[in-house]
């Protein structure tokens, strides 16, 4: 419909009611209508030159979905999408669209509604039966093991398998999905949505090991000797810490003890009273601002906290536009969730001091409240007026991660690793040590759902072209 951007205003699908979706786990955002989303897809503008093709990381191609979704051509729209994009129904839920901010219509801060256009074709096709098994009809006799069932390594293996050669993954835990099954709450990601998507990969011939840890179970000997090529796809492990007077104290978790243990809860896995992490009628404090902190506002809040605060370091982003990080750029702007709306108090330019207890336990947070000065070209926190106490019974520290877990598996393949103590990849998407490749957060360090996806599929072609 062309100029329909003229006429036809951004209309986003929303959220659940707070006061209902509060009271459960479910996803919380709402979905509009068929005839409401084509008009959505219908604003795109056809650009010449495309920013958001640009800005995407899987390089989807928006202009032509969009267009056959506009049309009512579910079907094509979700073949254009997937030629791109493994999994449009994980990133059309959970993928900060950078396309969006990178569209042209964003100059008038009316961008098209990508991401929910992508959870709408993908929801219709898979309602509808179109997405079906469709294993390879040759195999070529090569055999490749990928070590982590995440988003990169799901990429890989989709892709690896598609060539014909035989897949097999590796996971430590007891189910395939890696944070995407155990990090992301279920109020952003039904986890059923993943168990669909794992059911067509398996009836394509992908083999799922789970419970198996790498070095222990299997030895990396065994491993290197089994199969012609091993993807290590195990992501950044490792979570940043906060070593500070009082670390040691009961009641400080790292987030994802948090959110893993509440994704098993849902599944109906039983939790011993004495590791049960619950906030109910605690002063939940979270330091860290980023989307892992706020899934524990979330989390906090269906448990009945009696307070939430999240404190971040850094300063507070401006609001709607930075001209530091101007259009088609991602902004660095302040973002606000679905959890922060449903309750809880935000502070920013906060150190953390010391963690203050009693008996053992947390009671509370020293911060101390800064300002960022410039010092031979780096940015210096220093402190700015008196520390005060923050009172609190849980502490969960969501810094975000450092690196992937080296003891075990990735230093008795004595792979090469990065400044930063990610896998070094030599050559794209190859470490140091023949045969052995690396995806995702293992060697990008932490980054997005739809970056990994995008790894994945670039170390299987990689890998593809190794094995030929």
């Amino acid at each position: 419909m062309n100029g329909a951007f003229l006429y036809i205003n951004r209309k986003e699908a929303g959220y659940r009611p707070v006061i209902d979706r509060i009271a459960d786990f479910g996803e919380v955002e709402q979905t509009l209508n068929s005839e409401d989303r084509m008009l959505q897809a219908s604003r795109c503008m056809d650009c010449g030159v495309p920013f958001c093709h640009w800005a995407c990381p899987v390089s989807n191609v928006m202009p032509e979905w969009q267009d056959a979704l506009s049309k009512g051509k579910w079907q094509e729209a979700y073949k254009i999408l997937s030629a791109t994009n493994n999994f449009p129904e994980f990133t059309g839920r959970i993928c900060p669209a950078v396309c969006e901010k990178s569209c042209v219509l964003n100059i008038e801060g009316e961008p098209v509604t990508i991401r929910e256009n992508e959870a709408a074709v993908a929801e219709h096709v898979f309602r509808e039966g179109y997405v079906k098994p469709d294993p390879p009809r040759v195999r070529t006799g090569k055999k490749v093991a990928i070590v982590g069932s995440g988003p990169a390594g799901l990429a890989a293996a989709d892709v690896l398998n598609r060539q014909g050669h035989s897949v097999t993954i590796f996971e430590k835990d007891e189910q395939p999905g890696g944070l995407l099954r155990f990090g992301i709450p279920d109020f952003k990601l039904n986890k059923e949505v993943i168990d669909r998507r794992l059911d067509i990969l398996k009836q394509e011939g992908i083999i799922f090991k789970n419970n198996v840890k790498i070095g222990k179970d299997i030895t990396s000997e065994e491993l290197l000797s089994s199969f012609d090529a091993v993807c290590l796809a195990t992501g950044a492990g490792v979570p940043r810490d906060l070593p500070v007077e009082g670390r040691d104290l009961k009641g400080i978790h790292f987030a994802l003890e948090l959110l893993q243990q509440q994704n098993r809860v849902i599944a109906g896995q039983s939790v011993p009273k004495n590791e049960l992490i619950s906030t109910k009628d605690k002063q939940v404090l979270i330091i860290g601002g980023g989307d892992t902190g706020s899934d524990c506002v979330g989390t906090s809040v269906r448990h009945k906290a009696l307070k939430i605060t999240q404190i971040e370091i850094l300063p507070k982003p401006p609001v709607g536009t930075n001209p530091d990080t101007p259009w088609p750029y991602y902004p660095n702007i302040l973002k606000t969730s679905s959890s922060h709306l449903e309750g809880c108090e935000r502070r920013w330019s906060l150190a953390t001091k010391r963690f203050i207890g009693d008996k053992g336990k947390i009671t509370g947070v020293e911060v101390v409240e800064i300002e960022w000065k410039k010092e031979n070209g780096r940015m210096i926190p220093v402190e700015k007026g008196n520390p005060e106490i923050i009172k609190a019974d849980l502490v969960f520290l969501s810094m975000g991660f450092v690196h992937p877990v080296h003891e075990g598996l990735l230093d008795d393949l004595r792979v090469e690793y990065d400044v930063r103590g990610n896998v070094a990849a030599t050559s794209p998407n190859k470490t140091s040590v023949d045969k052995v490749f690396v995806a995702g957060d293992a060697t990008l360090g932490a980054s997005l759902v739809v970056r990994a996806i995008e790894s994945g599929r670039k170390a299987a072609e990689t890998i593809g072209k190794y094995l030929k």
